[in-house]
């Protein structure tokens, strides 16, 4: 079975790197780090926000 995704906890995930990216202290590989982990949190929220439209166009 399929974890459910949690789209308003990779929000609030993705608010946090960008609190994080902003830190001038945040050093270069955990930029890196960042970047990566926020393009899997944006293209799994595109994914879940297609999904629900999809869903809503069919009622």
């Amino acid at each position: 079975m399929e974890e459910q995704f949690d789209y308003n906890g990779a929000i609030a995930e993705l608010e946090k790197i960008a609190e994080r990216v902003e830190d001038p202290a945040t050093g270069l590989d955990e930029i890196d780090r960042c970047i990566k982990r926020s393009d899997e949190l944006i293209g799994r929220c595109r994914e879940y926000l297609r999904t629900a439209r999809t869903k809503t166009d069919t009622l």
